[in-house]
């Protein structure tokens, strides 16, 4: 990138140095042309003989030296703000192209990384089934952790796979009323039974929603993920969830480190994840945060971030009636 900024401001500073170039070499031409028309009007006619057909010659060639002039400096300065723009045009998009190729980059390897990990657990259990003869209580066991890891890779790839469909617009809502209390419970639960003693809930019954329940669904496993990878094991995460008389008000409040005021415009972004991918302690891919938004967006609501007091996050959904 630096490499690239240096060579850019080289060709366009001897761009801007030849135009100037040119600039000077004109004006000094037109003062040329002047000169010789002035002697050759000078041999044409007498000036003290025939002053009025002379000051009337010598106007028009005053006026054709101001037109020359203001015709040098027009076309020289369109073509100064044309390599300008041009100039800034492309250092934008090339800027844009590396850094949406890092984040790609970074989104490359979190998701290797995500894709690894349920895989890995699931193997490890089912190499436990095959190679030790367990009492059925623990075949649950292991069987049960099987089925929530293939559930967090179902629910990744899902991710991936709406990313792509908010992107080519292929995503068609499937509207209809149904209790996003239920669905908060089912939610909680699930993510409990993965973190037992990390959650709990407050949730108002029959909060009635007019939506995309596959969506919704995952807007809330998205931002529930995201609080379990930035809240301490010995912290809690509250889901709380609540009518009003303009809407429905879903809240989930994490006691983790918090994020910076400065990053809290940026998380929403697709891919944005802070620090380099390969150093960062905590995994993901960048599209959940970016994800949620687009979906509170598709229902007409609104999703804020502030800070929990005296340490955390708090997402705050919003869905009118």
């Amino acid at each position: 990138m630096r490499f690239f900024t240096s060579i850019h401001l080289l060709l366009l500073a001897y761009i801007v140095a030849a135009l100037v170039y040119w600039e000077m070499a004109l004006q000094k031409q037109k003062t040329l042309i002047f000169q010789k028309d002035l002697a050759i009007l000078n041999t044409q006619v007498d000036s003290t003989a025939n002053p009025t057909v002379y000051h009337e010659r010598m106007g028009e060639l005053s006026h054709n030296l101001t037109l020359r002039t203001d015709q040098y400096i027009g076309e020289g300065a369109t073509f100064l703000i044309v390599i300008l723009i041009g100039a800034v045009v492309v250092y934008t998009s090339f800027r844009r192209h590396i850094l949406l190729s890092r984040q790609q980059n970074n989104f490359m390897l979190s998701v290797t990384h995500e894709l690894k990990s349920p895989i890995a657990a699931m193997k490890l259990n089912l190499q436990t089934l095959e190679k030790h003869k367990l009492d059925e209580s623990k075949k649950m066991l292991l069987l049960e952790r099987c089925i929530r890891e293939s559930n967090r890779l179902n629910d990744l790839c899902n991710n991936m796979l709406f990313a792509s469909q908010l992107e080519g617009r292929q995503y068609k809502q499937a509207r209809e009323l149904f209790d996003l209390s239920a669905l908060a419970k089912d939610a909680i639960a699930e993510y409990a039974a993965r973190y037992p003693r990390k959650f709990r809930d407050d949730i108002m019954p029959e909060c009635d929603v007019n939506g995309d329940r596959v969506m919704l669904q995952m807007a809330i496993n998205n931002l529930l993920e995201n609080a379990v990878k930035y809240t301490p094991a010995d912290k809690l995460i509250t889901l709380s969830l609540h009518k009003t008389q303009v809407g429905i008000v879903m809240r989930i409040a994490d006691e983790g480190s918090g994020i910076p005021d400065a990053e809290k415009k940026k998380i929403f972004n697709k891919f944005y994840r802070i620090g380099n991918e390969e150093s960062r302690k905590s995994k993901g891919t960048g599209l959940g945060l970016y994800l949620t938004n687009k979906i509170v967006q598709q229902h007409k609501g609104s999703i804020a971030v502030r800070d929990n007091k005296p340490s955390g996050t708090i997402f705050e959904i919003n869905l009118p009636l």
